[in-house]
Protein backbone atom coordinates (compact mmCIF):
# COMPACT_ATOMS: atom_id res chain seq x y z
CA UNK A 1 0.00 0.00 0.00
CA UNK A 2 1.40 3.14 -0.89
CA UNK A 3 2.23 5.91 1.90
CA UNK A 4 -0.84 7.82 -0.25
CA UNK A 5 -3.19 5.27 0.76
CA UNK A 6 -5.81 5.54 2.84
CA UNK A 7 -6.51 3.97 6.24
CA UNK A 8 -8.39 1.58 7.03
CA UNK A 9 -10.38 3.06 9.41
CA UNK A 10 -10.08 6.64 10.73
CA UNK A 11 -11.05 7.37 14.25
CA UNK A 12 -11.80 10.76 15.43
CA UNK A 13 -12.28 12.18 19.08
CA UNK A 14 -12.02 8.78 20.82
CA UNK A 15 -12.56 10.59 24.48
CA UNK A 16 -15.80 12.58 23.47
CA UNK A 17 -17.88 12.48 26.36
CA UNK A 18 -21.24 12.34 24.14
CA UNK A 19 -22.56 9.02 24.50
CA UNK A 20 -23.54 8.53 21.06
CA UNK A 21 -20.89 6.77 18.97
CA UNK A 22 -20.88 7.57 15.28
CA UNK A 23 -20.08 4.66 12.37
CA UNK A 24 -19.76 5.52 8.62
CA UNK A 25 -18.97 2.57 7.32
CA UNK A 26 -19.64 3.87 3.51
CA UNK A 27 -17.26 6.87 3.97
CA UNK A 28 -14.96 6.58 1.03
CA UNK A 29 -14.97 5.05 -2.44
CA UNK A 30 -11.51 4.82 -2.58
CA UNK A 31 -10.50 1.87 -5.21
CA UNK A 32 -6.33 1.07 -4.98
CA UNK A 33 -4.96 1.22 -8.15
CA UNK A 34 -4.16 -2.33 -8.31
CA UNK A 35 -7.40 -3.41 -8.18
CA UNK A 36 -8.28 -1.47 -11.74
CA UNK A 37 -11.48 -0.30 -10.50
CA UNK A 38 -12.90 -3.29 -10.38
CA UNK A 39 -13.16 -3.57 -14.28
CA UNK A 40 -15.85 -0.42 -13.77
CA UNK A 41 -16.13 2.83 -15.59
CA UNK A 42 -14.67 5.72 -13.66
CA UNK A 43 -18.10 7.42 -13.29
CA UNK A 44 -19.64 4.41 -11.64
CA UNK A 45 -17.43 5.02 -8.59
CA UNK A 46 -19.29 8.40 -8.32
CA UNK A 47 -22.30 6.53 -7.24
CA UNK A 48 -24.17 5.13 -4.73
CA UNK A 49 -23.42 1.61 -5.59
CA UNK A 50 -19.64 2.55 -4.35
CA UNK A 51 -20.14 4.86 -1.66
CA UNK A 52 -22.52 6.77 0.93
CA UNK A 53 -22.68 9.51 -0.90
CA UNK A 54 -22.74 12.83 1.83
CA UNK A 55 -21.94 10.96 4.68
CA UNK A 56 -18.22 11.37 5.66
CA UNK A 57 -18.73 15.34 5.65
CA UNK A 58 -21.74 14.99 7.87
CA UNK A 59 -20.49 12.43 10.05
CA UNK A 60 -17.61 15.21 11.05
CA UNK A 61 -19.37 17.78 11.59
CA UNK A 62 -22.53 15.78 13.58
CA UNK A 63 -19.41 13.90 15.69
CA UNK A 64 -17.79 17.85 16.10
CA UNK A 65 -21.20 19.62 17.22
CA UNK A 66 -22.34 16.21 19.39
CA UNK A 67 -18.52 15.80 21.15
CA UNK A 68 -19.29 12.05 19.77
CA UNK A 69 -16.43 9.54 18.69
CA UNK A 70 -16.24 8.86 14.85
CA UNK A 71 -15.23 5.49 13.05
CA UNK A 72 -15.34 6.03 9.08
CA UNK A 73 -14.16 3.29 6.85
CA UNK A 74 -11.42 4.04 3.91
CA UNK A 75 -12.08 1.95 1.05
CA UNK A 76 -15.08 1.68 -0.94
CA UNK A 77 -17.96 -0.69 -0.31
CA UNK A 78 -17.14 -2.50 -3.39
CA UNK A 79 -14.36 -3.66 -2.48
CA UNK A 80 -16.05 -5.38 0.70
CA UNK A 81 -18.99 -3.76 2.80
CA UNK A 82 -18.09 -2.53 6.48
CA UNK A 83 -22.01 -3.08 7.14
CA UNK A 84 -22.23 -6.96 5.90
CA UNK A 85 -21.59 -9.77 7.38
CA UNK A 86 -18.54 -11.74 6.27
CA UNK A 87 -19.90 -13.92 3.99
CA UNK A 88 -23.00 -12.56 2.94
CA UNK A 89 -23.89 -12.29 -0.81
CA UNK A 90 -23.44 -8.65 -0.53
CA UNK A 91 -20.54 -8.69 1.55
CA UNK A 92 -18.23 -8.39 -2.05
CA UNK A 93 -21.08 -7.65 -4.37
CA UNK A 94 -20.90 -9.64 -7.98
CA UNK A 95 -23.97 -7.37 -8.78
CA UNK A 96 -24.95 -3.80 -6.78
CA UNK A 97 -28.09 -3.26 -7.69
CA UNK A 98 -28.54 -3.20 -11.67
CA UNK A 99 -24.44 -3.20 -11.68
CA UNK A 100 -22.42 -6.20 -12.56
CA UNK A 101 -19.19 -5.76 -10.60
CA UNK A 102 -16.40 -7.80 -12.98
CA UNK A 103 -13.63 -7.57 -10.25
CA UNK A 104 -15.57 -9.30 -7.85
CA UNK A 105 -16.63 -12.03 -10.05
CA UNK A 106 -15.40 -15.81 -9.37
CA UNK A 107 -13.50 -15.18 -6.10
CA UNK A 108 -11.74 -17.57 -4.44
CA UNK A 109 -12.04 -17.82 -0.37
CA UNK A 110 -8.41 -16.43 -0.23
CA UNK A 111 -8.71 -13.47 -2.46
CA UNK A 112 -12.12 -12.80 -0.16
CA UNK A 113 -10.04 -13.48 2.95
CA UNK A 114 -7.40 -11.25 1.85
CA UNK A 115 -9.57 -8.33 0.85
CA UNK A 116 -11.23 -8.81 4.65
CA UNK A 117 -7.84 -8.64 6.08
CA UNK A 118 -6.56 -5.57 4.67
CA UNK A 119 -10.49 -3.58 4.56
CA UNK A 120 -12.85 -4.76 6.92
CA UNK A 121 -11.17 -6.44 9.91
CA UNK A 122 -9.22 -3.02 10.71
CA UNK A 123 -12.88 -1.36 10.91
CA UNK A 124 -14.59 -3.65 13.03
CA UNK A 125 -11.41 -4.51 15.41
CA UNK A 126 -11.07 -0.70 15.61
CA UNK A 127 -15.19 -0.07 16.51
CA UNK A 128 -15.21 -3.07 18.69
CA UNK A 129 -11.72 -1.79 20.89
CA UNK A 130 -13.87 1.34 21.55
CA UNK A 131 -16.51 -0.02 22.64
CA UNK A 132 -14.87 -2.64 24.59
CA UNK A 133 -13.46 0.62 26.36
CA UNK A 134 -16.60 2.38 27.10
CA UNK A 135 -18.06 -0.70 28.80
CA UNK A 136 -14.66 -0.80 30.96
CA UNK A 137 -15.35 2.19 31.90
CA UNK A 138 -18.91 1.90 32.57
CA UNK A 139 -19.90 4.97 30.11
CA UNK A 140 -23.25 4.50 27.94
CA UNK A 141 -22.96 4.13 24.56
CA UNK A 142 -25.24 4.62 21.50
CA UNK A 143 -24.23 3.47 18.21
CA UNK A 144 -25.41 5.16 15.40
CA UNK A 145 -24.76 4.35 12.02
CA UNK A 146 -24.79 7.15 9.48
CA UNK A 147 -25.87 6.40 5.72
CA UNK A 148 -27.55 8.48 2.52
CA UNK A 149 -29.82 6.03 0.57
CA UNK A 150 -30.36 6.35 -3.56
CA UNK A 151 -33.64 8.30 -4.75
CA UNK A 152 -34.36 5.96 -7.24
CA UNK A 153 -33.53 2.26 -6.60
CA UNK A 154 -33.45 -0.12 -9.37
CA UNK A 155 -35.92 1.93 -11.41
CA UNK A 156 -38.67 2.55 -8.29
CA UNK A 157 -38.71 6.24 -6.82
CA UNK A 158 -38.15 6.09 -2.87
CA UNK A 159 -40.42 8.98 -1.49
CA UNK A 160 -38.85 9.51 1.82
CA UNK A 161 -36.49 12.11 2.89
CA UNK A 162 -34.79 10.01 5.76
CA UNK A 163 -35.46 6.79 7.60
CA UNK A 164 -34.46 5.53 11.15
CA UNK A 165 -33.63 2.12 10.95
CA UNK A 166 -33.86 -0.28 13.72
CA UNK A 167 -34.37 -3.55 15.86
CA UNK A 168 -34.43 -4.11 19.19
CA UNK A 169 -34.16 -0.49 19.81
CA UNK A 170 -37.49 0.77 19.01
CA UNK A 171 -37.93 3.45 21.74
CA UNK A 172 -34.13 5.13 20.44
CA UNK A 173 -35.17 5.06 17.13
CA UNK A 174 -38.85 6.29 17.74
CA UNK A 175 -37.95 8.72 20.01
CA UNK A 176 -35.37 10.28 17.00
CA UNK A 177 -38.36 10.27 14.38
CA UNK A 178 -40.01 12.12 16.91
CA UNK A 179 -37.02 14.28 17.55
CA UNK A 180 -36.60 14.83 13.86
CA UNK A 181 -40.55 15.05 12.60
CA UNK A 182 -41.18 18.82 11.23
CA UNK A 183 -43.61 19.95 8.71
CA UNK A 184 -42.73 18.92 5.48
CA UNK A 185 -40.30 16.30 6.41
CA UNK A 186 -41.07 12.55 5.21
CA UNK A 187 -39.56 10.19 7.76
CA UNK A 188 -40.10 6.60 8.53
CA UNK A 189 -39.08 3.93 10.57
CA UNK A 190 -37.54 1.46 9.03
CA UNK A 191 -37.08 2.57 5.47
CA UNK A 192 -35.44 2.10 2.54
CA UNK A 193 -34.74 -1.43 4.04
CA UNK A 194 -35.17 -3.43 6.79
CA UNK A 195 -32.20 -4.93 9.14
CA UNK A 196 -31.66 -8.90 9.20
CA UNK A 197 -28.34 -10.54 10.56
CA UNK A 198 -27.76 -11.71 7.28
CA UNK A 199 -27.77 -8.30 5.32
CA UNK A 200 -26.34 -6.10 8.33
CA UNK A 201 -23.31 -6.02 10.96
CA UNK A 202 -23.35 -2.67 12.80
CA UNK A 203 -26.46 -2.61 15.03
CA UNK A 204 -26.55 -6.74 15.49
CA UNK A 205 -23.03 -6.87 16.56
CA UNK A 206 -21.80 -3.78 17.58
CA UNK A 207 -25.16 -2.77 18.69
CA UNK A 208 -27.66 -5.61 19.83
CA UNK A 209 -25.15 -8.19 20.89
CA UNK A 210 -23.21 -5.84 23.41
CA UNK A 211 -26.69 -4.63 24.81
CA UNK A 212 -26.29 -1.21 23.17
CA UNK A 213 -28.92 0.89 21.74
CA UNK A 214 -28.26 1.06 17.94
CA UNK A 215 -29.30 2.32 15.30
CA UNK A 216 -28.99 3.54 11.46
CA UNK A 217 -29.62 6.83 10.09
CA UNK A 218 -30.16 7.17 6.66
CA UNK A 219 -30.83 10.05 4.45
CA UNK A 220 -31.69 10.84 0.95
CA UNK A 221 -28.58 11.57 -0.83
CA UNK A 222 -30.01 14.46 -3.17
CA UNK A 223 -30.20 15.97 0.24
CA UNK A 224 -26.72 15.94 0.81
CA UNK A 225 -25.47 17.25 -2.38
CA UNK A 226 -24.14 20.51 -1.38
CA UNK A 227 -22.49 22.21 1.86
CA UNK A 228 -26.15 23.84 2.11
CA UNK A 229 -27.86 20.21 2.47
CA UNK A 230 -24.77 18.58 4.63
CA UNK A 231 -25.32 21.94 6.76
CA UNK A 232 -29.18 21.98 7.51
CA UNK A 233 -29.21 17.66 8.19
CA UNK A 234 -25.60 18.43 10.68
CA UNK A 235 -27.94 20.86 12.29
CA UNK A 236 -31.38 18.68 12.19
CA UNK A 237 -29.33 16.11 13.63
CA UNK A 238 -27.27 17.37 16.43
CA UNK A 239 -30.51 19.47 18.00
CA UNK A 240 -32.49 15.56 17.73
CA UNK A 241 -29.99 13.95 19.30
CA UNK A 242 -28.78 16.42 21.96
CA UNK A 243 -32.79 16.32 22.96
CA UNK A 244 -32.39 13.17 23.34
CA UNK A 245 -29.94 12.84 25.38
CA UNK A 246 -31.81 15.87 27.85
CA UNK A 247 -34.64 13.47 28.12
Amino acid sequence: MSAAAPAAVTALNEAGASPYVLLCEHASNHIPPEFDRLGLPEAELTRHIAWDIGVAELSRRLAARLDAPLFLAGYSRLLIDCNRPIGAPTSIPEISELTVIPGNRGMDQRARDRRAERFYWPFQNAVAAHLDWRAAAGQKTIVIGIHSFTPVFKGIARPWHGGVLYRRSAGFGDALLTALAEPGLHLAANQPYQIGDLTDHTVPVHGEARGNEAVLMEIRQDLLADDAGIAAWTERLAAALARIVAG
